[in-house]
């Protein structure tokens, strides 16, 4: 009898099990992530979690010592771990899939080619989603080019809502809350309202029109609107760029803070007034951009995993013609994986 009194107590305290399915998950960005998931840090201190993690062949040694290191941690809230290489078998009952694993561009590897190789692996994983996961799971996209691998991805799997699939621009928009607040010269937290617009690339625009710092618009604070327009805009378009000559790889910790932060925004109630970053499908977005798209707009949550776009933001000239070519950019990836999406040949004439 002790036994069951233990046991209801828990089910009144502790909510039903959550399953996370992260792909990559023997990689750097991943080595980062899964202890802030299987610590509560992200879905909360009283949701056990699953975590179902998917490596390649080549990697499932390090997948089974990354395994071995969660078990070793003791988090209270993590109640399984499992791994594997097929995403049939990792994938199934999945909640949430974390999509992380994808090959980087190597040095002279035109987009193209990076498209097409990557493109491949979220088709397969669009599929496997489709057949096994949770007909309503939340699908957040890492492996770059990751606009165009989400779009490809949910065109893989026509039973789940295409709303459910996000391509990760919150590190954009961390960084450029960072650079906002270093010129303000005030803590990050007074930053807010922070948009990145469009594709993760340097194509993307990070929005200081209707960004606030305390409250107050950006440009009433940091006056130097010419600072805004260049120099703002160029740091963080190019920041990851400028870390990958500095560190000799690309972002890992500040990518697993961000895919943190991206999902505790569908989590919890977004604050009153503010909003996040986001790439979403954009068919009915009420901006005027172009449908049938992955791209980053202002969202809401109201904590339960889903989304709705913001619609108190205002885009003047500049901000348009930015938002313009990071569309066109798209588009023309689009075209390039128009073989995995279903829609007929590919044809690739990307805008350098």
């Amino acid at each position: 009898n002790i036994y069951d009194l233990k046991a209801d107590e828990k089910t009144k305290s502790w909510k039903k099990l959550v399953n996370v399915a992260v792909s990559g998950a023997a990689g750097m960005i991943s080595n980062h992530l899964l202890f802030k998931l299987a610590s509560g840090e992200v879905f909360g201190q009283d949701q056990p979690i699953a975590l179902k993690l998917l490596g390649s062949e080549r990697s499932f040694t390090a997948l089974e010592g990354v395994a071995m290191e969660l078990e070793d941690s003791l988090y209270p809230l993590l109640r399984e771990v499992s791994i594997g290489i097929d995403p049939y078998e990792v994938f199934q009952d999945a909640d949430w899939a974390l999509l992380i694993g994808a090959k980087p561009r190597g040095p002279g590897m035109e987009r193209a080619a990076l498209l097409d190789i990557n493109g491949q692996i979220f088709a397969d994983q669009g599929k496997a989603l489709n057949a096994v996961a949770s007909k309503n799971v939340k699908v957040l996209v890492v492996g770059n080019p990751c606009n165009t691998n989400a779009l490809i991805c949910l065109k893989n799997a026509p039973s789940i809502p295409a709303k459910n699939f996000h391509a990760l621009t919150r590190l954009d928009e961390n960084r450029a809350k960072c650079q906002l607040a270093l010129k303000a010269g005030v803590f990050y937290d007074k930053v807010s309202n922070v948009t990145i617009w469009g594709n993760h690339s340097t194509t993307q625009v990070p929005d200081f029109l209707n960004a606030k710092i305390d409250g107050k618009p950006v440009k009433d604070v940091i006056k130097d609107t010419k600072w805004l327009e260049e120099e703002f805009t160029m740091t963080v378009q190019k920041r990851g760029g400028v870390l990958i000559q500095k560190w000799g790889r690309s972002s890992a910790a500040s990518t697993a803070v961000s895919i943190a932060d991206a999902i505790k925004s569908l989590v919890t109630p977004t604050p009153e007034g503010d909003w996040f970053s986001t790439g979403v499908y954009t068919t009915g977005n009420p901006y005027g951009i172009a449908e049938d798209i992955v791209f980053s707009m202002p969202c809401r949550s109201k904590g339960d995993g889903d989304y709705e776009l913001a619609t108190d933001v205002s885009l003047d000239d500049f901000l348009w013609e930015k938002i313009k070519k990071s569309e066109a950019e798209l588009l023309a990836e689009k075209k390039c994986v128009a073989h995995l999406t279903g829609e007929g040949n590919a044809f690739c004439d990307l805008p350098v």
